[in-house]
């Protein structure tokens, strides 16, 4: 049930919301005039963004392409000529999925709360013996209402960042020997807004004592978006790029964690600010294909569109050291 004191919160907050939604999060920072600023925007579909495409001989990997936004984007590079390799936290799941959508798929398990299994992903994929076009870390959790732990660290880090540093660091020459490989990782708006003011929080990765649902998805974001960061210097000299995204406000299965009146309300009033799964793929489909995107590295996109949030998004100092903790954490699972 909906007690009158959450009704009122929610009703404020949603009669704000469909202003909000077009607007970006974070400090909104003014973009490098050399930064490439594309035709599209909030309302753009993912089928949009990629109409005209001929992905015919390219290979993309979507983690989490079983339901919701790794589901969609899959679809829709399958339909335009790409293989897809989409992996699910089981064989089943990503073998249904992969037989769900039209063109070429090839299903493979990655669990990424177990390191062992992306190790076996990895394996799997090299297996198939083809450069990556598009690496697309898509799949995640959010907002647990308690605190969890995997390898003794907090489990939003784990699943959202650890397991997305270990498979990249797998692929990476598949990445870099594809003619313009791109790395595309999905972050969110908490990156600025719900992230622990001080940052990554590295004498903490458990999170013990200050652990709250909203702070551990926004610490694991933030943890997103230096990992692409540091990537993209990593790359420079290469023909691969990285880059991360916010994809905007979706009713996707990454919300189920959340409490049930918060479920109901985004259920009930979720059409006057969220966007539908095709608009909340199209800057992920855009930023792993448009043409005029290949020498684009180390931003931040919503709306199809670079942006910059703030915070400590472009903390290169603190991408560095992510990256150094997060090897010296999986040092053990690294290929």
């Amino acid at each position: 049930m909906i007690n009158r004191r959450h009704f009122l919160q929610t009703a404020t907050a949603m009669a704000a919301l469909p202003a909000l939604s077009g607007c970006s999060e974070g400090e909104d920072l003014p973009l490098p005039p050399d930064v490439y600023v594309g035709p599209f925007g909030a309302d753009s579909t993912a089928e949009e963004v990629t109409a005209g495409l001929d992905l015919t001989g390219k290979t993309a990997l979507v983690t989490g392409a079983t339901s919701g936004l790794g589901y969609e984007t899959m679809r829709v590079l399958a339909m335009r000529g790409a293989h897809v390799i989409g992996s699910g936290r089981t064989m089943e799941k990503a073998q249904t999925a992969c037989d769900s959508v039209q063109g070429k798929t090839t299903p493979v398990v990655c669990e990424l709360t177990d390191f062992e299994s992306v190790a076996s992903c990895v394996t799997q994929v090299r297996a198939l013996d083809t450069p990556i076009d598009m690496l697309i870390c898509n799949a995640g959790i959010m907002a647990l209402r308690e605190r969890e732990l995997v390898y003794g660290l907090e489990k939003h880090f784990v699943v959202n960042h650890l397991g997305h540093f270990i498979l990249v660091n797998g692929l990476l020459d598949l990445v870099t020997s594809a003619p313009q490989g791109r790395v595309v990782v999905l972050s969110s708006g908490s990156a600025t807004r719900s992230a622990p003011k001080e940052g990554i929080l590295f004498d903490n990765l458990s999170l013990d004592g200050v652990y709250e649902p909203e702070m551990g998805y926004g610490h694991s974001k933030l943890a997103n978006v230096l990992f692409s960061l540091e990537l993209a210097r990593r790359l420079e000299k290469t023909n691969a790029t990285s880059n991360a995204l916010r994809p905007g406000v979706i009713m996707t299965n990454l919300g189920r964690h959340l409490p049930q009146w918060q479920i109901i309300v985004s259920r009930l009033f979720g059409w006057l600010f969220m966007k539908s799964l095709a608009q909340g793929t199209a800057t992920t489909c855009y930023v792993a294909t448009y043409p005029a995107l290949n020498k684009t590295s180390g931003h931040f996109f919503e709306h199809c569109s670079p942006h910059r949030p703030g915070g400590h998004t472009e903390n290169t100092d603190m991408a560095k050291r992510l990256w150094d903790v997060s090897a010296e954490l999986t040092a053990d699972y690294l290929s």
